[in-house]
């Protein structure tokens, strides 16, 4: 898939982009990131709540120890409430990342000539739409759900989830929901099984508030 060296939530940021709007889903991008602190064991489940392993752990991305960061300091919270909790936190730290990687460019311009505002949008819309083909490719694709990079259906089981146009844009029938299942099932090792299978359900509830502007 495009940008594999970028994150999961740097990937579903992207993905979620609407490069005609300069919007993203919050939530989405949260949710992005517990599942890769999940996928890396930094983050467990401790009976339905998100648990940090070693309160000292780093991964050097920043993005990702801030989110470890406000777990750690947090009281406890199931993992459906840190999908939306404090979500733009994540999402404006990934954002300022591929702003500094140059995938987002920042345009400043004026509301009726006055009020200053920061636009961001893609630095290359190409490859925007090459994620979104690629991710489309393995939703809807021949090869084995087995066959999957875990990260790669991760990317695809929770955009599916939050319901991105990208990549269901006539909706799920019965066959890509199937798919999409198998996915998940893919992207969750024995250990995150649970935590995948809660935050999809939280992005579906989620799914039904408006994305908020990038530039807000």
């Amino acid at each position: 898939m495009p940008n594999g060296p970028l994150s999961l939530p740097a990937r579903l940021c992207l993905l979620a982009w609407d490069t005609n709007r300069g919007e993203a889903a919050p939530p989405l991008v949260r949710a992005g990131a517990l599942a890769e602190l999940a996928q890396r064991g930094l983050l467990i489940d401790d009976d339905g709540v998100a648990t940090p392993v070693d309160l000292d752990s780093r991964t050097g991305d920043a993005a990702l120890d801030g989110l470890l960061e406000l777990v750690s300091e947090s009281r406890p919270h199931r993992w459906r409430t840190w999908v939306t909790l404090r979500a733009r936190h994540t999402y404006d730290a990934v954002r300022e990342q591929l702003v500094a990687e140059g995938v987002l460019r920042a345009e400043k311009h004026r509301i009726l000539g006055v009020f200053p505002s920061v636009e961001y949008v893609p630095a290359d819309a190409g490859r925007v739409r090459a994620l979104r083909r690629q991710a489309r490719g393995i939703l809807e694709g021949q090869v084995p759900p087995e066959d999957v990079p875990e990260r790669d259906a991760a990317v695809v089981a929770l955009g599916a989830a939050a319901g991105l146009k990208a990549l269901l844009p006539g909706g799920a029938g019965p066959a890509l929901e199937h798919r999409v299942e198998c996915l998940a099932a893919r992207a969750a090792a024995p250990p995150t099984a649970g935590i995948i299978r809660e935050l999809r359900t939280a992005l579906t509830t989620a799914a039904q508030t408006p994305p908020l502007p990038a530039g807000a």
